[in-house]
């Protein structure tokens, strides 16, 4: 490397033009070794096009690609083409004739650089050409339109000969003011805030192709701060002449807001190419721990050429980034983030170390990278650990995850904590660093039930071709028993010996793992050991099969729209009985059971239960796979329970499906349960506050319906369901009955016959007896066993005790009051057949209506609290007043002494409460009709228990 003294020009001292002229030689020589080293690694036709570029934008040629008008703005400022380059476009076109401008017109192409990895030690075959075109300030909108459309025009010429070309157009004058034509100016750039940044990028790695040099060029870097001033005096003492140079501004200051800008955009990238983004994350980095005083890299590179150290390997611009980081880095003592950084270089470069050249000269990429790795002191074992990562699988796979990511977050967080310290956390930032926040925790965090992804961008393909799928039970956790996978095929005796890739408690966490990292692809040959469980390959192909239906790959990414709200499931796939066969002993016996009850929650006469596991898997809106097991006797509520408290508040449902593959009725189950699913979702988008009943085997079940707030009540039995729906409701709450729920009961044709304001009784017959049932106003249910003698007698009592309740709650409500309590409707039904027939039907009854003549004894009740939740009770017989103050604990037996010494005959028939005030107990009248019955029973059971003893 030759070296000569630095230059260090003062502007005080004056300047001289021969060592400008010396500067802007060095520029241009460490130019032309980069073009050199980008041809080197183009093809014949791809050099064409990076030789042609300048000559096609510099002319205009009906024949010449990127020809548009005669007008359309050409002319490349200084530009004069060699005889070589004119031997090459009339090859393109014979009847092209240059024809060289007269005189010293202005031109309006100022510039024409390449960016990107051309000419670098990162330059692949698959590398694109992003060029700038830098034009006059004074251009018009027609005359931009043209010239933006003949780099279209060449952009689509450089395709056909195998170039990836992007023109950006580039007006120096806006471009200092951060005032950018194109939104991208890179391929690869954040198209937004970062002007600096890119500015800092183009100073340090783009290739001069022809036109102006830049003005930056020839300002020492300890005259970055007084840039326009050194620069107005370079101009105007003639130093340089204004139409040699390009000015598009200097980086004596970068603001803080570029580098989260910057930092956000790559860690967004960085989530599925964490490689390409970790670098310029660390950088960002770099700067930022240096702000205000951010000693640039563009910076270091000038500085390299002024003092004449033009070593082009050491001023490759990869190699630059490399060495800054390995210098911030060993100085906080950061080794493994160091060698995380070496691997990401080395990958990015992609240059096989480990195996011999292809052909026998080696390139200087890799020359440079021998050296460099022989620093590192990388064995030959690493160099082919890295150089086999497109074989990488699991293993390999999984290590490097956790670096990548520890470094992904590190970033996160370093920027959140950068933005708040320079207090540069604007709302927009705010609002995108939360954003990019969630990205990264659906992407990476790891959290109950959440099937971790582990290849963002690591390896290109993690299917294996044969795994072994075992079930055992584990020493480790106390005879539990696990799911494990094993590489290759293994019989028996083998898998024990080895480590499995993965384990899990449950099958389907194991399966989900698998097909959302592209474990087990459609050519993967299984062998499976099922150990204690009941699963097939038949039932275990189809399980894939239904993952990969369901959760097709790769996953489209989230949009920004999806992370500004929670997390919501988008797809819900319900797999029933994995692994097990819930008529086990009947296959065993080999007995073929026929019934007629088919329902798959209540099957055969003994009522089996059929829905016996469920596996959740469930995607969600963040791209976050979650898997849920359920088992246990409620596993199906509980299920259900889950399932409808994750919908989205706006009501929107995921596409659900549900899967069974059991070995006895697997369709039927599966089609029981998704019906089941649907009609709760109907229920639930009928009413705000609904409920659904539910019967499982003896047992029954009511989901309260609340969106977010689902919870279920078990009952065991038939009285354990009547006391329950007894319970008073807040407000009207419709009550849906499960199809197969309460067969043959009356309950079943009365439940679903609910009504807002309104109350129905209904009655049924049976000999002797009759039972009672009334839906009060809020859906809630009241039940009572009476002695039959006949209908008037039956109903009339509670006809009147409702018309008393009814009078007195309306005399307590406002008289504005819009549905006061009178307006209740009361409807009369009974219920068909009698007993012993089950209960087909309902008949509409008329009220009863008693004729005036008959005598009424009216039974009048006052409760009062009293302490302890006790009660006072105070009875009124026909106006007569009974208090405990004057018969304490016998006064219901002096009620029933006076009741009948008021009869004509000594018959201990019935007596009925035929009015109650309860306003001391149960407030302003806005108490709901259950309370009254259920009062009402309590006394009566007292009363007529007493007129049997008396």
């Amino acid at each position: 490397m030759t070296r000569t003294q630095e230059i260090r020009p003062d502007i005080n001292d004056g300047i001289d033009r021969k060592v400008l002229g010396q500067l802007r030689a060095r520029f241009l020589k460490v130019n032309s070794g980069r073009l050199a080293r980008a041809m080197q690694a183009l093809s014949t036709r791809q050099q064409l096009v990076l030789k042609l570029l300048p000559l096609l934008l510099h002319v205009n040629h009906p024949l010449l690609p990127g020809y548009v008008s005669g007008t359309a703005p050409a002319g490349l400022c200084g530009f004069e083409p060699s005889d070589e380059l004119l031997a090459e476009a009339t090859r393109l076109t014979r009847s092209f004739i240059y024809k060289p401008r007269r005189g010293n017109p202005p031109l309006p192409i100022h510039g024409l650089f390449l960016m990107g990895s051309l000419g670098t030690v990162a330059q692949a075959e698959q590398s694109d050409m992003d060029l700038w075109v830098c034009h006059a300030p004074n251009l018009d909108s027609k005359a931009l339109h043209e010239l933006r459309k003949k780099c279209d025009l060449l952009e689509a010429w450089a395709a056909t000969q195998g170039a990836e070309a992007h023109f950006f157009l580039v007006d120096p004058a806006r471009f200092t003011i951060g005032d950018r034509e194109d939104a991208q100016l890179t391929s690869d750039d954040c198209g937004t805030t970062q002007h600096y940044l890119l500015l800092d990028e183009f100073y340090r790695t783009a290739i001069w192709l022809g036109g102006r040099t830049p003005l930056w060029w020839l300002v020492p870097v300890y005259e970055e701060a007084n840039y326009a001033a050194y620069t107005h005096a370079l101009l105007s003492k003639r130093f340089i002449r204004a139409e040699e140079v390009l000015d598009l501004g200097h980086l004596a200051r970068i603001p803080p807001g570029e580098f989260i800008g910057a930092g956000m955009w790559q860690l967004f990238k960085g989530i599925e190419s964490p490689y390409k983004s970790v670098l310029k994350l660390l950088l960002t980095e770099v700067y930022a721990s240096e702000h205000p005083r951010v000693e640039c890299l563009s910076l270091r590179y000038k500085q390299a050429v002024f003092a004449n150290h033009l070593d082009l390997d050491e001023l490759d611009p990869y190699i630059v980034v490399y060495r800054r980081l390995e210098e911030y880095l060993t100085s906080r003592g950061e080794l493994e983030r160091l060698e995380l950084i070496r691997r990401c270089l080395y990958l990015k470069v992609n240059k096989k170390l480990s195996s011999p050249p292809r052909n026998r000269a080696k390139s200087w990429q890799r020359l440079l990278f021998e050296r460099l790795t022989g620093e590192w002191h990388w064995s030959q074992r690493e160099l082919a650990m890295l150089d086999s990562r497109s074989q990488w699988k699991v293993r390999q796979v999984s290590a490097e995850r956790r670096a990548l990511v520890n470094e992904l977050t590190y970033s996160y967080r370093f920027l959140s904590q950068f933005a708040r310290s320079e207090q540069t956390g604007s709302q927009l930032n705010s609002r995108d660093l939360g954003v990019l926040g969630r990205r990264l925790y659906a992407a990476f965090e790891r959290k109950a039930g959440k099937i971790e992804f582990i290849n963002p961008g690591i390896a290109p393909d993690l299917a294996e071709d044969t795994l072994t799928l075992v079930h055992s039970a584990s020493a480790e956790a106390g005879g539990e028993t696990q799911w494990a996978l094993y590489n290759g095929s293994l019989n028996g005796q083998e898998w024990p010996d080895f480590a499995p890739l993965k384990r899990a408690r449950e099958l389907i966490e194991l399966l989900a793992w698998c097909h959302r990292n592209g474990v087990i692809d459609s050519s993967t040959r299984l062998s499976l050991h099922p150990g204690s469980s009941d699963l097939s390959e038949f039932e275990l192909s189809n399980l894939l099969s239904s993952l990969q239906q369901t959760l097709p790959l790769p996953m489209p990414p989230v949009a920004e729209e999806a992370l500004l709200h929670g997390a919501e499931p988008a797809e819900v796939l319900l797999l029933i009985n994995v692994g097990l066969d819930p008529l086990k002993a009947h296959s065993q016996l080999n007995v073929h059971m026929t019934t007629g009850r088919t329902d798959s929650l209540g099957y055969s006469g003994v009522r089996e239960n059929l829905v016996v596991t469920l596996d959740q898997v469930s995607l969600n809106s963040w791209n976050e796979l979650l898997v849920s097991r359920y088992d246990g006797p409620n596993a199906l509520l509980d299920c259900l329970r889950d399932y409808i408290n994750g919908l989205s508040a706006d009501g929107r449902h995921p596409r659900l499906q549900v899967r069974c593959f059991c070995r006895n009725r697997a369709a039927a189950i599966a089609q029981r349960v998704e019906e089941l699913f649907r009609d709760v979702l109907v229920s639930l988008g009928s009413h705000r506050h609904s409920r659904y009943l539910l019967q499982v085997q003896q047992h029954y079940h009511v989901l309260e319906l609340q969106p977010g707030q689902v919870s279920h009540s078990a009952l065991a039995d038939l009285p354990a369901l009547i006391e329950h729906l007894g319970e008073e409701q807040a407000d009207y709450s419709p009550l849906q009955v499960d199809r197969f729920a309460l067969e043959g009961e009356d309950l079943a044709l009365i439940l679903p016959l609910g009504r807002p304001q309104c109350i129905q009784v209904f009655y049924r017959l049976d000999g002797q007896q009759a039972e009672l049932s009334v839906l009060d106003e809020h859906n809630a249910l009241w039940r009572q066993r009476l002695p039959y003698r006949d209908e008037q007698s039956l109903l009339t009592p509670l006809q009147r005790f409702l018309q008393s309740v009814l009078y007195r709650r309306n005399a307590l409500l406002p008289l504005d009051n819009p549905l006061p309590a009178a307006a209740l409707e009361v409807l009369y039904y009974e219920v068909l057949p009698a007993p012993p027939h089950r209960a087909r039907h309902l008949e509409r009854r008329t009220p009863p209506q008693a004729p005036v003549s008959h005598p009424f004894y009216d039974v009048q009740a006052i409760v009062e609290p009293a302490d302890q939740a006790h009660v006072h009770v105070t009875l009124y017989c026909n106006h007569r007043e009974f208090s405990e103050l004057e018969y304490g604990a016998d006064l219901f037996a002096a009620v029933a002494r006076h009741i009948l010494a008021q009869r004509r005959t000594s018959e201990r028939y019935p007596c009925y409460i035929t009015d109650l005030d309860l306003s001391r107990i149960l407030g302003d009248g806005q108490a709901e009709t259950i309370h009254y019955l259920r009062y009402k029973s309590e006394l009566e059971a007292a009363l007529n228990n007493a007129l049997q003893n008396a």
